[in-house]
């Protein structure tokens, strides 16, 4: 018997996650880039404003990995970092050229795409952390 057979392989890994939820969180991450598109991240104040929503986003990801039933809060939460990466590539590439006239964002900057999904990864990892963490102290 080979001993590779009873470990988790990618694809069934990937099927085990909540899409939705993962969709969902992402989605959730996105006010961050809308408020600086929108300007709101100006008019209310930068750094702060930022910083705020990261926190504000951040505790929304971990109590929804550790609260929520989901089956694998780490893997939720580091494919919502990706996938928030890619709805950012995205939203630019939709609104820089309505907005501003011309492509901007990671598009337009294409070194700067590894290292974007690189960070949410990171960042969905953390939270993930984060989230199991806190889901064994409030089961325990």
């Amino acid at each position: 018997m080979n001993t590779y057979e009873h470990e988790p392989q990618a694809p069934t890994l990937l099927k085990r996650l909540n899409w939705p939820l993962t969709t969902g969180l992402a989605a959730v991450a996105l006010i961050r880039p809308l408020f600086s598109i929108t300007g709101l991240s100006d008019s209310l104040g930068k750094p702060v404003t930022p910083l705020i929503l990261t926190v504000a986003i951040s505790a929304v990801w971990i109590g929804v990995g550790a609260l929520s039933r989901v089956r694998e809060p780490l893997l939720t939460l580091i494919a919502a970092g990706l996938t928030y990466a890619l709805g950012t590539i995205v939203l630019s590439g939709v609104l820089s050229p309505l907005v501003d006239g011309e492509l901007d964002g990671p598009l337009a900057h294409p070194q700067a795409i590894a290292p974007l999904f690189a960070v949410n990864a990171a960042w969905g990892a953390l939270c993930g952390a984060c989230a199991l963490g806190l889901r064994k102290t409030t089961r325990s």
